[in-house]
């Protein structure tokens, strides 16, 4: 049991999977790789959403996106459908007190009061709170203040997100790999030089605000929670239900059992970090929460507590609807369009990658409504088994998780087919292929229709 109740930081990144030291690539992160032994490293976490608002959200309410409303992006006229949900609302029953600093990306700008935190902390004092560099300084001050009861303080920044600067002298791309979804290429070295370069200003931002943690004498009763919201801005991962887009770092030091250097193994989910806070606080876990404490991989011998894993994408730049289910072993997509199974390329951000892929016809590539892979021997999500007659248990098995989960989780796409999206949205056209600078439509019913909006 705790002491007194500690203090929560919640400290997200834009766009950074899992593409730090810490998880075995060769990044240039030694403050978040001296966090990570300090403290519990998850190594098979997901996301629920591959996408900037729907993840948050996720993660915020505990509940998957088609249950709390985010199907899309907050500047792009999407919302929860309640911000009560949020966590903050929780934790205030309980005596915290709850800021929010920088980058949120749950509600539109300029309405960020209305998701429910005691203070705002102007984001005009740190250059319009989107730089890791700009919000460190305001999270020192936060930390300095006298503060009478524990408190819950978000620190959201734009960092990893496109786009990536020139790449600075420790990350020449004549020594740098990509992803292994991408070819090694001058190219694909040379964009990935610029997300190490990014990469690097986050490392420093994040080891500013623990310092100033530490000084303040606060880190000793602080859960500090390090995590991002998808995949990396690289085609097939962000915005993907593979594994490059769903895989997110997800690292936790504070009193208690997180410290130690602690590697966990089993399957979690953002989903499940809301009723873990409540089981690790000794509070009383809302019955709406549809994800499950994780608390057992940390303080015990338990080395699973999940057999699978849930995702899905409804909206991004453009409509695309998808559902998932992972288990250890497999993996089972379902695309719910009809047609155009083609690459959507607006949920691609513009980049040397994606123009390297253009270039060569990946827009012309389609897509199979279901994908079955086993992750054992296919690891790069490459070989689709669907249609293997061997696999033909497997697929039913995977198909009948994922029903099961659409219906407990009372999915929308259930009565249509494909999720219905508000009228206050704003989206690409599907078939899109401009490279940035696509307009944006209103749901009108031509657009709908043109784009399989039930």
């Amino acid at each position: 049991m705790l002491k007194k109740l500690p203090n929560i930081i919640y400290l997200h990144s834009h766009d950074t999977g899992r593409y730090i030291s810490p998880y075995g690539y060769k990044a240039n992160t030694p403050n978040l790789q001296r966090f990570a032994e300090e403290g519990v490293v998850f190594r098979n976490c997901f996301n629920c959403n591959p996408t900037c608002s729907p993840s948050r959200a996720c993660l915020l309410t505990g509940e998957y996106a088609h249950s709390n409303g985010m199907l899309g992006l907050a500047h792009r006229g999407f919302e929860m459908n309640d911000y009560s949900k949020h966590i903050v609302h929780t934790l205030r029953q309980h005596g915290y007190y709850s800021a929010l600093l920088g980058v949120q990306h749950i509600i539109s700008h300029g309405r960020e009061s209305e998701i429910g935190y005691d203070e705002v902390i102007d984001r005009t004092k740190c250059n319009n709170g989107r730089n890791i560099l700009d919000i460190a300084p305001l999270a020192k001050d936060f930390f300095e203040r006298e503060h009478h009861q524990p408190f819950f303080l978000s620190v959201g920044c734009f960092e990893t997100h496109r786009k990536f600067p020139e790449h600075d002298e420790n990350n020449d791309p004549r020594w740098v790999r990509p992803p292994e979804v991408l070819p090694d290429t001058p190219d694909t070295r040379l964009d990935m030089a610029g997300f190490n370069t990014l990469l690097e200003t986050y490392d420093t931002g994040v080891g500013m605000v623990l310092k100033a943690l530490e000084a303040s004498g606060l880190a000793d009763n602080t859960m500090v929670i390090i995590t991002t919201d998808h995949g990396i801005a690289f085609p097939d991962m962000k915005c993907s239900l593979t594994d490059h887009g769903l895989g997110v770092l997800l690292m936790m030091r504070g009193p208690g059992s997180f410290s130690g250097g602690k590697v966990v193994e089993g399957m979690v989910s953002h989903v499940d970090l809301f009723p873990t806070l409540c089981e690790y606080l000794g509070i009383d876990t809302p019955a709406r929460l549809q994800g499950v404490s994780v608390m057992p991989l940390v303080d015990s011998d338990k080395t699973t507590v999940r057999d699978e894993v849930f995702a899905e994408v409804n909206a991004h730049a453009a409509y695309e609807p998808m559902r998932c289910v992972r288990t250890e072993r497999f993996k089972y997509i379902r695309r719910l369009l009809e047609k155009h199974l083609t690459p959507v390329l607006p949920n691609c951000d513009a980049g040397i990658s994606k123009s390297l892929w253009f270039e060569h016809g990946w827009d012309k590539m389609e897509k199979p409504r279901e994908e079955l892979y086993d992750l054992m021997f296919d690891p790069q999500e490459r070989c689709n088994l669907a249609n293997n007659p061997e696999m033909v248990e497997v697929l039913a098995d995977m198909q009948k998780r994922l029903q099961r989960w659409m219906i407990e989780t009372d999915d929308p796409a259930l009565l249509t087919g494909r999720p219905q999206i508000p009228d206050s949205a704003w989206l690409d056209q599907i078939k899109s292929i401009d490279f940035g600078n696509a307009k944006r439509h209103p749901l009108t019913a031509e657009f709908k229709k043109e784009n399989e909006i039930p």
